[in-house]
């Protein structure tokens, strides 16, 4: 059997509000008035104090939960930037991994120039989207004989008088050329690559007459001639090294002629600027073999062929 309490308080009849609290008083105590006045000026100082000793503790709990946020905030942004700085290291050795196969899959290994299937497509660009009309020049080189330098003096040889061929063309460019360098900046720049063995190629982009091409080409072959070979190898003074070179001068015009054949057009000059190199080799010539060319009915045709150009041509 349960029991009940006796008495159960009954709150509704104390005073809920400090404006009820002077009714309450007079109704139950037995109180003058100015024992009311002190009683309640009493319980007002009560109150305030502890409100404001409340107040001051919420605020403490708030001052220490914001410090705890901020050591938080504090570790936390430590951490992420340990992490963007892994981030960031490992992205910036992905970026020059892409750019070291990248640079591999357009250079040759020995020469460091422009491999000859990167230096096709340079061409093609150049062709398809070059739309000054001036002269451009397609030129190759190549090593007189040099299949008797591997045989007779080996292979280390060889290699040394093909990478010193690739400096002399590099120390030859124009004041304002860069050799190899990628992009060109508005095809300002000659490039220049090895096409291939003992050969190389370059396109000269901006010329305004031929007997410019001309000059860049003999430029080329006399600082190969002009090298103490002895320097690589003291059996190449009696047979120092001579190079050939074929350099194809073609008319611009239209590009909207080029655009839709580059491939074949570039294809083309690299061909003609090859016989001619090859027509120089069997002469043993001293000076360039070089061609004027121009574009008609979507064919390149021979302008006229000038081994010692005039200037004013």
């Amino acid at each position: 059997m349960s029991t009940k309490p006796d008495k159960i308080d009954d709150h509704s009849r104390y005073p809920q509000t400090r404006s009820e609290l002077p009714a309450w008083l007079s109704d139950h105590l037995n109180l003058d008035p100015a024992q009311t006045a002190e009683l309640l000026t009493v319980i007002d100082r009560v109150f305030s104090r502890h409100e404001r000793l409340w107040q001051e503790s919420k605020h403490e709990a708030i001052q220490a939960l914001s410090a705890g946020f901020a050591d938080k905030m504090v570790r936390v942004k430590t951490e992420l930037t340990a992490k963007d700085a892994t981030v960031s290291s490992i992205s910036r050795y992905f970026e020059a991994l892409v750019q070291e196969l990248t640079d591999k899959t357009h250079q040759d290994p020995k020469t460091k120039l422009m491999n000859f299937s990167r230096f096709s497509e340079q061409l093609e660009s150049f062709l398809a989207l070059e739309q000054r009309g001036r002269w451009c020049a397609v030129g190759l080189v190549d090593i007189t004989g040099f299949k008797w330098y591997n045989d007779a003096l080996g292979h280390a040889v060889g290699d040394r008088i093909i990478e010193r061929v690739a400096n002399i063309l590099r120390e030859q460019v124009r004041s304002d050329d860069v050799i190899a360098q990628e992009p060109p900046a508005a095809w300002s720049q000659d490039l220049h690559a090895r096409f291939g063995g003992d050969e190389f190629c370059f396109l000269i982009p901006d010329i305004s007459e031929c007997s410019q091409a001309h000059a860049i080409g003999e430029r080329f072959r006399e600082a190969v001639e002009r090298y103490d070979w002895a320097l690589e190898d003291a059996r190449l003074v009696a047979q120092p090294v001579r190079v050939d070179v074929g350099v194809v001068v073609f008319w611009l015009g239209r590009v909207a002629d080029r655009r839709f054949i580059a491939r074949r057009l570039a294809a083309d000059l690299i061909q003609r600027a090859d016989e001619l190199m090859y027509e120089a080799k069997g002469e043993r010539a001293s000076h360039i073999y070089l061609l004027r060319t121009e574009l008609k009915n979507g064919q390149v045709v021979n302008r006229g062929r000038d081994d010692n150009p005039d200037p004013e041509l």
